[in-house]
């Protein structure tokens, strides 16, 4: 190989291994007390055509519940138990014909789950896409729950 190949091998290396450790990063903010205390680690989620929510893990969740300041949203169907504090159940893809139960103002801080993270992931978009800008989707939905170590009701609704 000639040493312009060479270099432009090296360039191309280079940047592919950026890019892979670029994309291996959380690409999220951990929030931390003075203490050392991990609170609330999220991450944003881009929507298409615009806006984006936050993926919170169950741990950051659980934070968030101590001084619950939003609605949280079940969106899992059919029913398979729900966190404590949970204020309404709406099918994941019934978000649309539902919009009379969600706050009217689109600013309002709304947290869904489901049971594994795909069906709120989709409720979360469909949110964004109706206007809502503070809308927040738990991370690995109740499996991530229970597994963190955390408790889930199950009302047999």
């Amino acid at each position: 190989m000639t040493k312009s190949r060479v270099r432009v091998a090296s360039i191309l290396l280079f940047i592919t291994v950026a890019l892979v450790l670029a994309a291996c990063g959380t690409g999220g903010t951990a929030k931390t007390k003075p203490s050392g205390e991990q609170t609330v680690q999220t991450q944003k989620v881009p929507v298409e055509g615009g806006g984006s929510y936050t993926d919170v893990d169950a741990a950051g969740l659980a934070t968030m519940l101590k001084n619950k300041d939003f609605l949280l949203v079940n969106v899992h169907i059919p029913y398979a138990g729900e966190i404590e504090g949970t204020d309404l159940f709406i099918p994941f893809d019934k978000i649309e014909e539902n919009l009379n139960k969600l706050p009217a103002d689109k600013s309002a801080k709304i947290v869904v789950y489901c049971r594994s993270g795909g069906m709120s992931a989709i409720s979360a978009r469909a949110l964004v896409k109706l206007g809502y800008t503070n809308v927040w989707n738990l991370d690995g939905g109740m499996n991530a729950w229970k597994a963190a170590g955390y408790t889930l009701l199950n009302k047999g609704r």
